[in-house]
């Protein structure tokens, strides 16, 4: 647990008690589909009022800062309130492969992990679940966990919802997948992306600021915004970039991933169904320099940092 976080354990699960009871009339994403997850309603994310967990686990293959020395100790989330055509987890985040947990075992969890060595809790895709996250991170903080949280996310999320993570929260790593609104709709399925995305992570910048480590390397607070490049040039990285850098800060953390190969309905798209050229990544890591970023991780094989 990082200096900056001094939450008592209490308060979390009262912020957490506060959005749960929210969830009858469910407006946490910005979806805002205002079912009542509490009479078995289900909206865009296709959850209930019960968390579902598919993994949790050490996991070595995140940035250099997040799965450190020990590893991340990823806690992967069912579903998702976005439906991207490309998505590499679909069995867990649209078909919601995984079990329900009680607020209980999810914070035992959290402790399991951190008995195992892990550097961090990190929670993929917890927007959606986010009371039931903040009632089981109180339990768990109550009873002895000190780890740094990674809120490990879409980044298509409301700037009200966010607030109430203010100092919860350690590390954001957080998507920019679109820099064109019409893109977004066809390949994710929302609405007002640009403008959702870039309030967020202004949000997210403001609350933790840049990349802070340790001693050992390990990510203690601040942001790392993730970048995968689409085929085509479809996530728009020229204007993503000199988002950052000009409207947020120059010396934000960047990692850009090459990673993109058709998965779930991308193999039945024309422009998306194969691989990224070497062009194409070349080109958005010249947007990168040529907007005068200078930190982060572009992956090729393994993450470099610059």
């Amino acid at each position: 647990m990082s200096d900056r976080n001094k939450i008592p354990h209490d308060k979390i699960i009262e912020i957490g008690e506060k959005l749960y009871n929210s969830m009858s009339d469910c407006q946490l994403c910005p979806m805002e589909c205002r079912v009542n997850r509490h009479e078995g309603e289900l909206g865009e994310c296709h959850s209930g009022n019960i968390a579902s967990v598919a993994s949790f686990n050490l996991h070595f293959g995140e940035e250099p800062p997040i799965s450190c020395g020990g590893g991340s100790g990823t806690i992967f989330l069912s579903n998702c309130s976005l439906s991207c055509k490309y998505c590499q987890n679909y069995p867990i985040s649209q078909f919601g492969n995984g079990s329900v947990v009680s607020d209980d075992e999810l914070a035992e969890m959290m402790l399991n992990l951190q008995k195992r060595g892990a550097e961090n809790i990190n929670f993929v895709t917890p927007d959606h679940m986010i009371p039931m996250i903040l009632k089981a991170l109180g339990r768990a903080r109550r009873d002895g966990l000190a780890l740094p949280i990674v809120y490990n996310c879409s980044g298509y999320a409301k700037v009200e919802v966010l607030s109430y993570l203010n100092g919860i929260i350690d590390v954001y790593l957080v998507d920019m997948r679109y820099n064109d609104d019409k893109i977004a709709k066809k390949y994710s399925g929302c609405e007002n992306y640009v403008a959702t995305n870039r309030s967020a992570i202004k949000e997210m910048f403001n609350q933790v600021g840049n990349l802070k480590l340790n001693e050992n390397g390990r990510a203690e607070s601040g942001i790392i915004v993730r970048h995968l490049v689409l085929p085509g040039l479809l996530s728009g990285s020229e204007g993503i970039f000199n988002f950052l850098a000009n409207d947020v800060s120059d010396e934000i953390y960047v990692s850009l991933m090459s990673q993109y190969f058709p998965a779930y309905k991308a193999i039945d798209d024309k422009i998306i169904n194969r691989r990224l050229s070497t062009k194409e990544f070349q080109q958005a890591t010249e947007a990168f320099y040529d907007a005068g970023l200078k930190n982060g991780y572009i992956q090729n094989y393994s993450y470099e940092s610059v």
